[in-house]
């Protein structure tokens, strides 16, 4: 391949729009000609739609994860003077959503995969522990036997921030249908992207999904009596359309990431100063969405610069670092894994704006920097 630069950019935002333009604008007439704006057929018939996707019974739409993660917990009866142990590698919305229901975020240690670490876990776990809350991230499933058991043993309730991992699977199971609740968001960067804010919760207990009703608007029943206290957290019904529309080619998306994840898994797993995600082949019981591909790199900060100098967009998670690092937050727990881990990971762009040709050039850069021949 020639050494002409390109630009890479991390995540291409106006593609999100322009790859399917005319679709979109005919949707977007169809409901503002109908006045269809919020809680309208579109919402209730794309709700009745992911829930199907993932197999779950219930789905409520909601402005977005962060409402859905604490919406959740309010709902499970999870308040002040309980705990939720959540892996701290993970964005501080994770954390947010427990805070701001009253409850104590508990952060713990995450894994070589880069998700929570069942072991540190368990040696969180006091008498006021009321639940655990991973985080299935960059579109991977956590080993959910493991947490399941341990939730089990000690009569937790586990509530996933599943926000990156719509249609990640462990052992044919969807992610965000494990516990009590699951919660996906529909950022523009996410793989099922919204032109704007967005979440959904999935639930599979009746109980949790009457709730979860009343708290998104403002603890009003079918009938609009106001019966408990509630937000205004609605998913709107523009957005709904949209992204029901996005849905009937959402295979279609997460095959062209698995693509992608493969191709750099060719190119760079010769690459010894790298460690890759696992590929998307390698492992039975896990199916891998890619909402990220995220690496460990020696020399991280010259390796990202290098790639900026050529072109290549790149981003460090949460601003580089895990939320128990945001001092004023007012943590003081030490994990040496994810302390680790923030001094070398670094995301290469994943999406499917990406041609091979911009996988190739991307990992050729990569190797460039580290005196690998080209490929």
């Amino acid at each position: 391949m020639s050494n002409k630069a390109r630009n890479v950019p991390f995540f291409n935002y106006p593609y999100v729009f322009t790859s399917r333009e005319e679709q979109f604008m005919e949707t977007i007439r169809d409901v503002g000609r109908r006045g269809a704006f919020i809680m309208q057929k579109d919402l209730a018939e794309f709700e009745r739609h992911l829930a199907d996707y993932v197999g779950a019974k219930y789905a409520v739409g909601v402005a977005n994860a962060t409402d859905g993660l604490h919406l959740a917990v309010r709902a499970a009866g999870i308040g002040p003077g309980d705990e939720v142990l959540f892996a701290s590698h993970t964005m501080v919305a994770t954390a947010a959503a427990i805070y701001f229901a009253g409850a104590t975020p508990v952060p713990v240690d995450c894994g070589p995969d880069h998700l929570i670490d069942p072991e540190s876990v368990r040696a969180a776990i006091t008498p006021r522990t009321k639940a655990i809350m991973p985080t299935q991230l960059n579109g991977r499933t956590a080993n959910m036997d493991e947490l399941l058991a341990i939730a089990e043993e000690h009569d937790l309730i586990i509530i996933e921030d599943a926000a990156q991992a719509l249609g990640s699977k462990f052992k044919g199971k969807c992610a965000g249908t494990f516990g009590l609740a699951g919660v996906i968001s529909f950022y523009p960067a996410k793989t099922l992207g919204a032109f704007g804010d967005g979440g959904i919760v999935f639930t599979n207990d009746e109980a949790m999904y009457r709730k979860l009703l009343l708290l998104r608007d403002h603890g009003r029943d079918e009938d609009g009596e106001v019966v408990m206290w509630g937000l205004n957290s609605r998913l709107d019904n523009l957005h709904a359309a949209i992204l029901d529309y996005k849905l009937t080619y959402y295979d279609e998306e997460i095959a062209r990431r698995r693509e992608i994840a493969r191709l750099y898994k060719t190119y760079l797993r010769e690459v010894k100063e790298l460690v890759l995600p696992p590929g998307p082949d390698g492992d039975p019981d896990h199916f891998d969405i890619f909402q990220n591909y995220e690496i460990e790199a020696e020399n991280r900060d010259a390796l990202r610069e290098y790639l900026r100098e050529h072109g290549v967009g790149t981003l460090i998670q949460w601003g580089g670092k895990a939320v128990h690092q945001f001092e004023k937050l007012g943590f003081t727990v030490r994990l040496p894994n994810t302390e680790r881990l923030f001094q070398r990971c670094l995301m290469l762009p994943m999406n499917t704006s990406l041609s091979d040709e911009d996988v190739l050039y991307v990992s050729n850069t990569v190797r460039d920097f580290y005196g690998y021949p080209r490929v």
